[in-house]
């Protein structure tokens, strides 16, 4: 282990729990609600309204409670979907729902960039897997047509927006690939939840596609300030990841106060235009702000900028210099990202003023041009996982 550890640190990069100080821009508080008053509030409420703190157990044994089945069917109206089923963090959701849908003989087509919550599900699940490069539409047609008379099933797994990119999925454009080749899609929404979408019902939503997909994934601790997550879909597919999804059926249930806190998040959130107009405003002005100092930023369109800066060592020093300036940033560097791509990973909330972007931008780009000339920037690109 302690050789491991300076590996890390002789390639920069070994990491360490902080608590990071000023205004953040590594939050995925999108909303703002994780300092709302009125959802303190709800909190409160909901522990008074409570007969126990505790779930006492998992949901098959004892830790189900009215709470959770009114909020999953909540959730669902929500989404547009039939049902949904909570678990405990995202990537138990997607963990368990790739393991327990897939298995050896089948075929899973990810998109190279996707969390690493849905490579650890996919690698779980014992299916045969095909990589295609980043939102590479003519890679995945051409894969799907090899893969057409396979005889297991084949399902398509994407992010909707891109955690690490910003960018979006064309989900009906895939779609359409699965309903040619005869596959299945599976989205997951985890940063556009209350942010993207009519009302922040996600990117399914915004293309009022939620009946067609398999199965979309919405967490609840990004902009619902919470935590955990929903798999979204048919009733069937809730009733087999009751008997089926490990991670549900084997751990202990969250407390039924817990629904009361999600429950009133969601109604916050279907309140959120301005916020989520404002969000949309400063990530035009940054992204105008990064273009005219010709900072790349990849292709993103969402609430999520990259501001690619190459090497490990640049995108420290960078977080260090937005640090001593009042800003929260943290160096993204693999493996989080491929090799070269280090970056500031900028995630824009609600908190954050027009003001404060103009400055976050002048000092990368001053940061930029001081460490230039013994490090400069390398061309963002992407590789293939695993």
């Amino acid at each position: 282990m302690r050789s491991e550890l300076e590996k890390l640190r002789a390639g920069s990069q070994f990491r360490s729990l902080e608590n990071p100080q000023g205004i953040s821009l590594c939050s995925n508080d999108y909303l703002g609600l994780a300092s709302n008053p009125r959802l303190k509030q709800a909190v409160v409420d909901a522990v008074a309204r409570s007969s126990r703190v505790g779930s006492t157990g998992s949901r098959l044994l004892s830790g189900n409670s009215a709470e959770w089945e009114e909020l999953e069917a909540e959730f669902a109206r929500f989404v547009g979907t039939e049902a949904a089923l909570y678990f405990g963090s995202g990537y138990a959701a997607n963990i368990g729902l790739l393991s327990s849908i897939l298995q050896p003989g089948d075929v899973v087509f990810s998109d190279a960039l996707n969390h690493a919550s849905l490579i650890d599900g996919i690698r779980l699940s014992g299916a045969a897997k095909v990589i295609y490069p980043h939102l590479d539409l003519a890679f995945l047609e051409k894969s799907l047509r090899g893969q057409k008379d396979a005889p297991g099933a084949k399902v398509i797994v994407t992010e909707s927006v891109f955690s690490m990119e910003g960018d979006i999925a064309p989900l009906r454009e895939l779609l359409t690939l699965a309903r040619a080749y005869g596959a299945e899609l599976v989205v997951d929404e985890a940063h556009a939840t209350g942010v993207c979408g009519p009302q922040g019902r996600g990117m399914a939503a915004e293309c009022k596609c939620q009946r067609e997909i398999l199965a979309s994934v919405h967490t609840c601790g990004k902009a619902l300030a919470s935590s955990g997550a929903f798999v979204c879909g048919g009733n069937a597919l809730r009733q087999f990841l009751v008997n089926r999804a490990r991670t549900f059926i084997f751990s202990t249930a969250m407390p039924p106060y817990m629904a009361g806190q999600i429950g009133a998040a969601l109604e916050l959130a279907r309140q959120a235009d301005a916020e989520r107009t404002h969000l949309r405003e400063i990530t035009s002005l940054l992204r105008a702000e990064l273009r005219a100092r010709g900072l790349p930023f990849g292709s993103s369109t969402t609430h999520i900028v990259p501001v690619i800066l190459g090497t490990n060592e640049n995108a420290l020093r960078v977080a260090a210099q937005l640090q001593a300036n009042g800003f929260a940033a943290k160096a993204i560097r693999p493996p989080t990202v491929p090799a070269g791509t280090s970056r500031i990973r900028v995630s824009l909330t609600c908190r954050i003023t027009g003001e404060d972007v103009r400055r976050i931008v002048a000092i990368v780009a001053e940061s930029v041009a001081a460490g230039s000339e013994s490090s400069p920037l390398t061309k963002h690109s992407a590789t293939v996982h695993a």
